[in-house]
């Protein structure tokens, strides 16, 4: 019975160690490296979006305290990250009547740049989209529509995401229900309205998403398995005006490959090469760590 325990445990332990469901296939992306990021203070940590420039050096980056930092990231001759300089910040996000956030409302999530430079930010808990011309800037909301009253409390707006004609996309983290979808929420010409919805496939909970260079919407999700860490895996989709196309993995880690991974930045690098530039919330502890991660497609 010892034996046949042992091996029933061993089993169980591999099986969280291994992507999920149609994860399972040849990742379509290599793996670049890592680069852990600290700055010493308490007000450090807890990333939740970032957004590089044009050329991927040049990063604005949003924690779920309601702060900004800005900076350049420094590369290799592989082009993974192997430092941060110029950092500027934290900078903090600020109501309508330029006020600092209170607490309860500067749980930022997700964050886009618009072509103006703009900055879009989503919360949760008291979930809204709001607009900053810059950091530090009285907050601009959005019209709130009557769906965001029902999201759940910890599990609001987190992908935040803005195309080439300046629509902004955005889902909650949580669906409501296991045989739910995941509500896209879009917001175009003034108003709101839901399109389409992201398929729900096993645990995994939308965290991130950007547009890439093609178009096309990458979604960064996220699992969690306990004392074995986090997984993660980024999908990508087409959008035909009112359809959204089947989605196409891109990778998918084992626990504790990474950290809580939940911004990414899509770009394109000097060889045409599209790029995933991800970031990870370390929820302000010691035993986590903010992890800046590069993944290249291979197309």
């Amino acid at each position: 019975m010892r034996r046949r325990s042992l091996l029933a445990l061993i089993v169980a332990l591999v099986a969280l160690n291994v992507p999920h469901g149609s994860a399972m296939m040849a990742e379509r992306t290599e793996y670049l490296g890592s680069f852990t990021w600290s700055v010493a203070g308490l007000s450090f940590g807890g990333f939740s979006g970032i957004e590089l420039d044009a050329q991927g050096k040049g990063f604005v980056a949003i924690t779920d305290r309601g702060s900004v930092y800005t900076g350049q990231i420094e590369r290799g001759d592989r082009g993974a990250v192997t430092g941060v300089s110029s950092l500027s910040g934290p900078v903090a996000l600020r109501d309508m009547n330029g006020r600092p956030l209170k607490k309860r409302d500067s749980d930022a999530e997700g964050l886009a740049v618009g072509a103006d430079g703009a900055l879009y930010v989503s919360f949760e808990n008291n979930h809204r989209v709001a607009r900053y011309a810059h950091a530090g800037s009285p907050s601009e909301l959005l019209p709130r529509p009557a769906a965001f009253s029902g999201f759940q409390l910890n599990s609001g707006l987190e992908p935040l995401a803005i195309d080439a004609d300046g629509t902004i996309y955005t889902m909650p983290e949580r669906s409501g229900a296991k045989d739910l979808d995941f509500p896209v929420f879009r917001f175009r010409d003034g108003h709101w309205d839901q399109p389409f919805a992201v398929p729900r496939d096993g645990d995994w909970l939308p965290v991130g998403a950007d547009f890439g260079p093609d178009g096309r919407l990458y979604l960064l999700e996220r699992d969690f398995a306990g004392i074995f860490g986090f997984l993660s895996r980024v999908r990508r989709f087409e959008i035909f005006g009112e359809t959204l196309g089947p989605g196409e993995v891109l990778f998918a880690t084992r626990a504790g490959r990474h950290d809580n991974l939940e911004g990414i930045a899509v770009w394109r690098d000097e060889a045409g090469a599209t790029r995933l530039t991800l970031i990870s919330d370390d929820n302000f502890r010691a035993f986590q760590r903010t992890e800046i991660v590069d993944y290249r497609i291979k197309e």
